[in-house]
């Protein structure tokens, strides 16, 4: 075990996620039984899981129950009573009569020759179901070849009318294989329409899940009752068997390709638990008690479901299906065209399955911590699973679901304790010393890269914003610093939250006012949209809490917020004694002084001009006037955030903005009186627009006292600077 433990600790994630695929690929290719019996079962719960389908109506079942053996007498009956069975169904308009029984072994003469003369004189075409021997075993004894040759020509009927092989010698197919049919009796089949096997085979743990097609005998292939019912329902449209060079294709019934795998067998698609298709009893039937019509145009199949006289099968749904109501879904299958397949595709597909999810769970744990490598882990898992049920459910395609998965969770463990012997002793020993005065989100950096423990920073292009409380100073003179202070934690811990959830790095609260940045430590291309967005969103927040204060006496609060992009020092901060992550530069300044600026033109949020640039056309910007502020000549372009793009807006908003847009175009070429004519419009619309008023404002003031001719429209502001600022 210790050594094991070495040689994990030795390793690294590349390597162990290459040999969890190639082990996973050996066991794939093995087909290690244990795995295929798991598959299957995944393969019931997704049956059971989509839930019960409805049947057509083009399909019925006549069945010979307990009701009717209490009525009629033990089973077998006479063939006379099977004659006036035919005779009833086909008074009622019953198109396909097929017999999920045989009769192999003759009985009275003259019975024989009534069901014979039923079926002859029947406007339906009936099919005649006989059953296989699978071995020499079956019978107890061995046939001779000329009586197996003999056996087979009897259930011609049966044949397919047409194969079309790529494969010259039908013996290399890897058809399903019988030793020898058990007919019907020479007078019925000669009368009947044609017959068709009803055997079934199921799979290694006892559950049917597939009917074959195509069973081959000899040289001779054969095709099941269930087809040749379908196929007599239809009008006996072209039926090709389909071989291609590595199996069977699939069967082609009047231009429908049915799927199959390479063996020739169909998936059964059940349409729920036992008696989903209704059944008919039989002795009803004799002695007329159903509805007239209830067999019109419709495939009925004729057979046994009393306790102890037929052959149950288990079924995903249920351990105890009547062989019947088998074949009849799969009557149901092909007339509604509703079919569960394993594409040709499968294999490659489950291999590159394989590959994507040990490679996704390679990342997700590498790459995150322990937590979110177990969530990213049960994600991708859940992930799978509910693609492989959508495959299923909405398409029919059954896609491998064990192998996939055995390898994201193999990987998974594997990577866990590596990363537990390699890496979290080292992660604790540094979250513990630098825990205590750098940022978490700074602490992940630091043990991603420790080089960043050095002094100094780097040069960046990052996003800076800046919150303020408006009128806060006056609150506190109404409240006491007890309460103050739980208002302000309330406060910042709702807006931090914003800050975290769009990635960004809050840097310290200084007093009412809260800075944060974006696009490092982490880079973030997006980083201008997510400091919008969460400005956006500490907005709704700060509103939140205005109702929830509203009740407790709290006092509502307004905020002003700057953003600023561009490029900015980012790193550690200080001196040997003490440092902080933080950011500096002038475009650090200019976002505190956008802050500012909110109180000139009664607005929540102005970005600058590089922010708008970066986050156009996603979120919607109205331009407010070109500001030159201290300390700068170039004036920049201010922008007011509103919203998100396509997100409505308050009532008039919309329109006020549009005016406002025209009045700052005339405001600009010095037409005052228009200009001041446009904002006042606006104003009507919207009369708490801020930006309005202050420009009207400013239009009055220059229609008495016009600014000198060379005002290139921009507005000089002397603001104030913050703590720390200058």
């Amino acid at each position: 075990m210790t050594r094991a433990l070495r040689l994990l600790a030795s390793a690294n994630p590349v390597t162990l996620t290459l040999a969890t695929i190639l082990l996973v690929f050996a066991l794939f290719a093995l087909r290690v039984p244990i795995l295929e019996l798991t598959e299957l079962k995944t393969y019931d719960l997704r049956v059971r899981a989509r839930g019960a389908l409805r049947p057509s109506p083009a399909v019925v079942m006549a069945v010979i129950d307990e009701r009717s053996l209490d009525a009629e007498g033990r089973w077998p009956w006479p063939r006379s009573r099977i004659a006036a069975l035919v005779d009833a169904l086909s008074r009622d308009g019953a198109r396909v009569i097929a017999f999920d029984v045989a009769f192999a072994e003759p009985a009275a003469p003259e019975d024989d020759l009534a069901l014979a003369s039923a079926i002859r004189r029947s406007p339906a075409r009936v099919v005649l179901g006989y059953f296989l021997h699978w071995r020499a075993d079956d019978l107890g004894y061995r046939l001779d070849p000329a009586e197996i040759e003999r056996r087979a020509s009897r259930v011609g009927n049966s044949r397919y009318p047409m194969i079309r092989s790529r494969e010259p010698d039908l013996r290399r197919v890897p058809f399903v294989k019988a030793y020898a049919p058990q007919p019907n009796l020479d007078v019925l089949t000669e009368a009947a329409s044609s017959s068709g096997y009803f055997t079934l085979a199921s799979d290694e743990d006892g559950v049917l899940r597939r009917m074959p097609l195509a069973i081959q005998v000899g040289e001779e292939v054969f095709a099941p009752l269930a087809l040749v019912s379908a196929w007599q329902y239809l009008g006996r449209p072209e039926l090709v068997l389909r071989v291609g060079l590595h199996g069977v294709d699939g069967v082609e019934l009047g231009g429908t390709m049915i799927p199959t795998d390479e063996s020739g067998q169909l998936l059964v698609d059940y349409l729920g638990p036992p008696r989903t298709i209704p059944g008919v009893s039989v002795t009803d039937v004799l002695r007329g008690k159903v509805a007239p019509g209830t067999f019109r145009d419709k495939v009925v199949l004729v057979g046994v479901t009393a306790v102890g006289t037929h052959d149950l099968r288990s079924s995903p749904f249920s351990p105890a299906h009547a062989g019947t109501e088998i074949n009849a879904t799969v009557v149901d299958n092909i007339l509604t065209r509703r079919f569960l397949a394993r594409p040709e595709w499968w294999k490659v597909f489950d291999l590159l399955a394989v590959v994507a999810l040990a490679s996704l769970v390679a990342i997700g744990v590498s790459r995150t911590r322990a937590i979110a490598g177990l969530l990213s882990a049960v994600t991708l898992f859940g992930g799978y699973v509910l693609l492989a049920g959508w495959a299923f459910t909405r398409h029919g395609i059954w896609l491998e679901m064990v192998h996939p998965l055995l390898a994201l969770t193999l990987n998974y463990t594997g990577l866990t304790a590596y990363r537990y012997l390699t890496e979290e002793r080292e992660r604790r020993r540094m979250k513990v010393m630098f825990g205590q005065y750098v940022a978490p989100v700074v602490v992940e950096e630091l043990l991603r890269d420790p080089g960043r423990l050095k002094l100094g920073g780097e040069e960046k292009v990052l996003t800076v914003l800046f919150s303020d409380l408006e009128g806060f100073t006056n609150q506190c003179e109404r409240h006491t610093p007890r309460e103050m202070v739980g208002i302000l934690g309330d406060y910042y811990g709702r807006m931090t939250e914003q800050v975290f959830a769009q990635g960004g790095t809050l840097k310290e609260y200084v007093g009412d006012e809260l800075m944060a940045f974006f696009g490092a430590p982490v880079d973030q291309p997006d980083h201008a949209a997510r400091a919008c967005a969460a400005a956006l969103a500490m907005r709704e927040q700060r509103l939140a809490l205005n109702g929830e204060w509203a009740a407790t006496g709290r006092p509502p609060l307004r905020a002003r917020t700057g953003i600023n992009s561009g490029p900015m020092l980012v790193g550690n901060l200080g001196s040997r004694y003490r440092f902080a992550y933080g950011v500096l530069g002038d475009q650090v300044n200019l976002g505190s002084r956008l802050e500012g600026l909110n109180r000139v033109y009664g607005t929540d949020i102005l970005v600058g001009e590089s922010t708008a640039l970066l986050v156009q056309p996603s979120f919607l910007l109205r331009e407010l006037d070109l500001v030159r502020v201290k300390g700068k000549e170039r004036a920049v372009r201010v922008h007011e955030l509103l919203a998100r793009a396509g997100a409505p807006l308050p009532a008039g908003q919309e329109g006020a903005v549009a005016l406002y847009a025209a009045a700052l175009e005339a405001y600009r070429q010095r037409r005052w009186d228009e200009a001041l004519a446009l904002f006042e419009e606006a104003l009507a619309l919207r009369p708490d627009d801020g930006p309005s008023r202050a420009m009207a404002d400013r239009c009055r003031a220059y229609l008495r006292t016009p600014p000198a001719e060379t005002w290139d429209g921009a507005y000089e502001q002397t603001l104030g600077t913050l703590k720390g600022m200058d």
